[in-house]
């Protein structure tokens, strides 16, 4: 369960006004499903979602994480919320080009201070549908390849909490619907929310939809899927 109080941030710009990125943020997200953020450029939404999954602070505000509030959090809490609590997919996949696919995969494991075995990376791998490709470089892989092995190196660390911000924004309508419909598939086992812009994706796989603008959510609901 997430839990989001009356979240504010705002960014203070030498010479000019301070920036109300978010205006009093309430959410209680459960713990699976798939959640559509959606919202204009400068709505709010990746601040929120750079907020939730700890790369960024509020200035007012709290979020409640099983019971406990990150007002509690030291700099170690943070650290072990983002190596092992949530995961992350990034519109630019966030691969690093010279390593190959598998030491892609196992660098989150690294940063957690485990090993990355070969049945680990394999069983994240086969998740994504991306078996037997351990050994390429990023180079050598598609758009939607790529972004399958952004999601299996979020996956590697058996996270409660997928984030991905604008994972379809650099890829064809038939892949990004091929991506979706896997972290579709992925949210009956854990949360995964979305930030998009992109209202025909979000009614098409989101269980909830939420809107923001000017950093306030304007609209909330439910999605029946028949």
């Amino acid at each position: 369960m997430l839990d989001v109080k009356n979240l504010k941030k705002h960014y203070i710009m030498k010479g000019a006004a301070p920036v109300e990125a978010l205006r009093g943020i309430n959410l209680t997200i459960g713990d699976t499903g798939m959640v559509f953020i959606l919202g204009k450029s400068g709505s709010g939404k990746s601040t929120l979602l750079h907020i939730l999954g700890g790369l960024d602070t509020p200035t007012e505000g709290e979020i409640i994480l099983e019971g406990k509030s990150t007002k509690d959090f030291t700099p170690r809490d943070w650290d072990d919320y983002r190596n092992r609590y949530v995961g992350f997919v990034f519109q630019e996949y966030n691969l690093l080009a010279e390593f190959s696919v598998k030491e892609n995969i196992g660098l989150a494991l690294q940063l957690q201070g485990e090993k990355p075995t070969p049945s680990r990376i394999a069983e994240a791998l086969a998740r994504v549908e991306l078996e037997g490709l351990e050994s390429r470089n990023p180079t050598q892989l598609s758009g939607g390849q790529k972004q399958r092995v952004a999601i299996a190196r979020a996956l590697i660390k058996k996270p409660k909490i997928i984030f991905a911000d604008e994972p379809t924004g650099a890829l064809d309508n038939a892949t990004g619907n091929a991506i979706l419909s896997l972290l579709k598939e992925l949210s009956s086992e854990q949360l995964v929310i979305v930030v998009s812009h992109d209202r025909e994706f979000a009614e098409t796989y989101g269980d909830r939809v939420i809107e923001i603008a000017d950093g306030l959510i304007v609209a909330d609901r439910m999605i029946a899927h028949s």
